[in-house]
């Protein structure tokens, strides 16, 4: 009989179970929620009870038990699940439910190793105080069990090697505000905390993993993006690499540009000797990459960019692919193929054909192909005609077609249209031209190689990032103060931050760039009675992002007129009076030729005479992990079913859309949709105010097309249209597999997914 066996508690002494205990536990994590068992979820765990299990494990399998309910139809078992998870955490960190004063948490932890100290020194008892006075412990249990599972495998102050958890997520929440905000000045910066803590723990506002992860520990690294780029030298090459292992050992997702390096067979000091081609050099950036596991919160990645032009495109592009040996193969880096319209008309032209080159022998190709389109299809003529020029000669349909193949098969061959991007974009490409983008596409910042590691004249691009809840929403005009709240945040967050390079330091103390994006807009659409395929939500994105835009910038001009604007502002296209409304790729206007609501003209006055604190403000980047912690939906991705099953480091968690008993005939499932046009069209629209980029998915079902199989003339077709639409970047080729629910939480160890 289940009741005359023995448990183990959790301190070692041993007592008859307590099954009456039990049912009062699952009852109060079952309070208020719809279509769930208590007796069910203690029927399912109990079968599994035994002589002598320790009451840690009983409380498990209660958890477990709740979690495989979860399903379409009984969607609240997610809250069932969390809560008890809630309990079961709050145990282990603090010995029972109720977690201990804020000033006693935080002086245990700074004592212990866990915490910063400066928490201590900034802060007087008296205002912990007022602080654990504005905790809300209770909105512990608004998350969903995927939240709670990701927010203790990932997030809470822990032991990696003995699992202890140090704390509970509104510790968590408030002490990143107290951290971001200590140094503004004592009679405001107890309300910032208050409102950035409310708009964080509300859900309100999404953070990246390295910020949930770091601040208020003694780790200073939190740009979720890193971006290097590296010369056509050996100097630069090892000082990339040596760059590559800094930042990865503290949580970064690394953009790698190497499309300087010189192609096989190219001269070496005049012909001394030959080049070995850039396959060995991609193989040591790979090695740094893979070097350190992150401190066990995720592992390297990084994506590597170069030229569709280069003389070495048709070998980079198979690099990822199954077939061929490892000498030939560098499978653990993803890539981003750079393009513009010059070679796009290549390939519209009949009998089109695309000259592959090396950089070391075109001069002043390579920087034209970033700075003036103009002057690269000149220069690209010139060095055609000149027969002297080594160069490989592929029929341009031969070679785009290679690059979709490869991009369908893999998913992870990426697209850079490098001239949307500096002809729409917050810098001058004449001073700070962009040559390369992140890990996931969606951080579009200057660079320059570096020559050495202390090389304080290169320079490392960090962005970060941080997220609106859309479905969190009760209108735009929230996003005032949201955007207020977030900007001041994180500029401050650039200031609280170390950096392990000092080229990394001084670029972003100049540039103090920032990368808000957006999460739930799936959600948002489903509760407006809108959808990606049809149009309908083509009004409702553009009066969105217009806001987004429009209130992140007038945030960072007000802290300019407070505390100056960044150093680099003269770079920007914003320091010219320009703004991305002026300088969009007017291809959307045909799509959708949107009115503006907001008063631009008198934000271009503010931006004239104050500045910006901040030389970009906006990019839409890939949320999975914090949409998880928010239960919202992935960034501006659809869902591919109702019920997502997350595959993670922490096993498989099953997550429901939000409000699906209220909503369920609204949302539009990826894998209905009948093409790319749709989506893609509602990416230009927020392309059009974004002043970064945006990671934008392209998505397959085969079973659309004859024989199970999609045409090559469809990809292509959409690979121009992204073009012609201006959208930047693009990221994962998704392929429907038949397991529709399934999603990878993992994007290769990606720390730019926020």
């Amino acid at each position: 009989m289940i009741e005359n066996i023995y448990v183990t508690k959790r301190d070692g002494r041993r007592e008859p179970l307590d099954l009456e205990k039990v049912h009062r536990v699952v009852t109060w994590a079952a309070e208020g929620l719809n279509d769930v068992s208590v007796s069910l979820v203690e029927l399912r765990s109990q079968v599994q009870f035994t002589e002598g299990m320790k009451t840690s494990d009983i409380h498990e399998l209660l958890i477990k038990s709740a979690a495989d309910l979860i399903s379409e139809q009984n969607p609240d078992y997610q809250y069932l699940a969390a809560r008890l998870a809630v309990f079961h955490l709050r145990k282990k960190a603090y010995g029972g439910f109720e977690p201990p004063h804020l000033y006693e948490h935080v002086t245990k932890l700074v004592n212990l190793g866990k915490y910063d100290k400066e928490l201590l020194e900034k802060f007087s008892k008296e205002d912990f105080e007022v602080m654990n006075d504005f905790l809300v412990h209770s909105r512990d249990l608004d998350f969903s069990y995927a939240g709670v599972k990701q927010l203790e495998g990932k997030y809470l102050v822990q032991d990696r090697v003995t699992k202890q958890i140090y704390e509970s997520a509104q510790f968590l929440y408030v002490l990143i505000a107290a951290s971001l905000f200590a140094d503004y000045p004592k009679e405001t910066r107890l309300d910032y905390i208050r409102r950035f803590y409310d708009a964080a723990s509300t859900f309100k506002i999404s953070l990246p993993t390295p910020i949930m992860a770091g601040v208020r520990t003694p780790t200073r690294q939190f740009s979720s993006c890193v971006l290097i780029e590296c010369d056509d030298s050996l100097d630069s090459i090892n000082a990339t690499s040596s760059a590559i292992v800094k930042y990865v050992s503290q949580r970064a997702g690394i953009g790698i540009n190497a499309g300087r390096i010189r192609a096989i067979g190219s001269k070496i000091r005049g012909g001394e000797a030959y080049h070995t081609g850039v396959i060995p050099f991609y193989k040591l950036f790979q090695a740094a990459v893979k070097s350190c596991s992150q401190g066990g919160v995720r592992g390297g990645a990084a994506t590597v960019f170069y030229p569709l032009w280069h003389r070495e495109a048709r070998e980079l592009l198979v690099l990822k692919n199954n077939r061929g040996v490892e000498d030939n193969r560098v499978r653990q880096l993803d890539y981003g193929v750079q393009i513009n319209g010059y070679l796009y008309n290549r390939l519209r032209t009949k009998d089109g054909v695309i000259s592959l080159f090396s950089p070391s022998e075109v001069p002043g190709l390579y920087d034209a192909f970033f700075e003036d389109q103009e002057e690269f299809a000149r220069l690209y003529e010139q060095y055609e005609k000149d027969t002297s020029i080594p160069r490989v000669t592929v029929p341009a349909v031969d070679l785009f077609s290679s690059l979709m193949q490869e991009r369908a098969s893999t998913g992870r061959i990426y697209i850079h249209n490098v001239d949307n991007t500096n002809t729409h974009s917050a810098f001058n490409s004449k001073k700070a031209p962009i040559r390369q983008s992140n890990l996931c596409l969606e951080i579009t910042l200057p660079t320059k190689p570096l020559n050495s590691i202390y090389d304080e004249e290169g320079e490392i691009a960090l962005c970060t990032l941080s997220a609106f809840n859309l479905g969190a929403l009760e209108n735009l005009d929230e996003l005032e103060e949201l955007a207020d709240l977030v900007v001041r945040a994180l500029d401050s967050l650039i200031d609280y931050q170390n950096y392990p390079i000092k080229a990394a330091e001084i670029s972003t103390l100049r540039r103090r760039s920032l990368g808000i994006g957006v999460i739930n807009y799936a959600y948002y659409l489903a509760k407006n009675g809108v959808k990606y395929s049809d149009g309908s939500a083509k009004d409702l994105t553009h009066r969105t992002f217009e806001a987004i835009q429009y209130y992140c910038l007038k945030a960072s001009n007000r802290l300019a007129k407070e505390k100056g604007a960044c150093e680099y502002f003269g770079d920007t296209t914003y320091a010219q009076g320009l703004l991305p409304i002026d300088h969009y790729n007017k291809n959307i206007d045909k799509v959708h030729p949107g009115d503006l609501v907001y008063n631009w003209e008198e934000l271009r006055t503010d931006i004239a005479r104050w500045g910006l604190r901040n030389s970009t403000l906006t990019s839409l980047m890939p949320s999975e992990t914090s949409s998880q912690i928010s239960n919202a939906t992935n960034g501006i991705e659809p869902p591919r079913g109702f019920v997502t099953i997350k595959q993670s480091k922490d096993g498989i968690l099953r997550q429901v859309v939000p409000e699906i008993d209220k909503y369920r005939n609204s949302y539009e499932l990826l894998w209905t949709w009948p093409d790319n046009r749709g989506y893609l069209e509602l990416v230009g629209i927020m392309q059009k105010f974004v002043d970064q980029s945006i990671s934008t998915n392209t998505n397959y079902d085969p079973a659309k097309f004859p024989g199970n199989k999609v045409p090559m003339q469809q990809l292509l077709k959409d690979l121009l249209l992204c073009h012609k639409l201006g959208i930047k970047t693009l990221y994962y080729h998704n392929t429907n597999d038949g397991a529709s629910d399934r999603t990878d939480d993992d994007c290769v160890g990606g720390a730019c997914k926020i």
